[in-house]
């Protein structure tokens, strides 16, 4: 796939030098991004390099020098993918099962932030990933530099990824468009006494067949009062007919993710169900319309609330109507009644729509990308209510 969708060299080269910009505005001497296998975006997005079992991280200083950190064990892997070719290995960056390494010589954090440029102890180092960075990062930084101080630095991460590129959207695209395929084979599949774990199978199959990385995340299968859980995993239960099963599927393309949900009746739906399952595509539709470009979040979230209690439906709320939407499947920024922040065109969001009861609950959701006149589905407009008959 020589013509594969993904993001060009060039413009790794220009996120660097749109952090530096960043660092120097905010009076850092160097930005610290950190990542795991789990939540690898901060230094995928500048590198290309994705850590598996070990972490990873990103420096660059405010001249746009940049240096990306790896464990012990990943030299050869980071050399051949990575975009940043100063590459350091660290132990502060091996793997959870702690091995020592006894025979190995390693890099430190001065060895990396020399090569970047930076002289000196009293470095102001701002942290990016705070919530994935980890106590031995933390304590080599400390132990090369006990005079640094050390910030909180996320809110530069959000200012770079919140709004995409062109080819960022069409990364997204592809996954959404490889992602409505393998719902399509699955619900075409699905049959009573088949298990969550094999419906998984096939959506599994089908993003592979057609081009996808990975998983855009943990594929969610789930059937009768296990789709109350808003976060959860598939297990080996057998689908029954009468259950309402939940498909949340998702592709990974070049390091972006999607997620398209919705609900199936093995069967005919109950009246309370019927009832449930059309609310929350109400509350969905309600979402897509609010979305444009100058509206503040906040608003949003406040009159999704009011939607559910116009309804009679406030027991059923549990979150805010839409989440970030990138190389996360969930990723910053939150649309919440606290968000004081105002849409801007081609950030991109999950249209997130779950509602719980206490037997059953169900979510619909797709992916948008905010224009000035309202918003661009990434994918094709969910309407369509499930109820397959056997």
């Amino acid at each position: 796939m020589t013509n594969r969708i993904k993001i060009s060299d060039s413009e790794y080269k220009e996120r660097l030098k749109r952090a530096a910009k960043l660092v120097e505005q905010k009076g850092l001497d160097v930005l610290l991004v950190n990542s795991n296998e789990a939540d690898f975006s901060n230094a995928r997005y500048f590198s290309g390099y994705w850590p598996i079992f070990e972490t990873s991280g990103v420096a660059i200083s405010a001249d746009g020098q940049a240096a990306l950190l790896i464990g012990p064990e990943s030299k050869a892997y980071a050399e051949d993918v990575s975009k940043i070719e100063n590459i350091f290995m660290l132990k502060e960056y091996r793997e959870s099962a702690d091995p020592a390494y006894p025979e190995l010589q390693t890099n430190t954090y001065r060895d990396v932030f020399r090569s970047i440029g930076l002289k000196g102890d009293k470095l102001k180092i701002g942290i990016g990933g705070y919530l994935v960075t980890t106590l031995p990062m933390l304590d080599g930084l400390r132990q090369e530099y006990p005079d640094a101080e050390i910030v909180r630095a996320d809110d530069i991460m959000v200012e770079l990824r919140s709004i995409k590129s062109e080819n960022e959207i069409l990364c997204l695209r592809e996954s959404f468009r490889i992602t409505e395929i393998a719902m399509d084979n699955v619900i075409k599949n699905i049959s009573p006494g088949m298990t969550e774990l094999q419906l998984v199978g096939l959506a599994q199959q089908a993003i592979y067949e057609n081009g996808a990385e990975y998983e855009g995340m943990p594929m969610y299968v789930f059937s009768g009062k296990s789709t109350r859980h808003a976060i959860s995993r598939p297990t080996h239960r057998q689908i029954r007919e009468g259950d309402i099963i939940q498909l949340n599927l998702s592709a990974r393309v070049d390091g972006y993710s999607c997620g398209i949900g919705t609900p199936v009746s093995l069967g005919k739906m109950s009246t309370y169900q019927k009832d449930i399952v059309e609310f929350a595509l109400e509350a969905h539709n309600w979402t897509k319309a609010q979305l444009k470009e100058g509206v503040l979040a906040s608003d949003i979230a406040q009159g999704y609330i009011n939607l559910f209690k116009s309804k009679g439906k406030s027991e059923n709320y549990l979150y805010g109507p839409c989440h970030g939407l990138g190389m996360i499947e969930v990723e910053p920024p939150w649309m919440e009644t606290t968000s004081d922040y105002q849409l801007r065109k081609n950030m991109t969001f999950q249209i997130d729509t779950f509602v719980s009861t206490p037997d059953f609950g169900v979510r619909w959701e797709t992916g948008a990308v905010i224009t000035e006149s309202g918003c661009s589905l990434l994918s094709n407009p969910l309407s369509k209510i499930h109820e397959l008959m056997f």
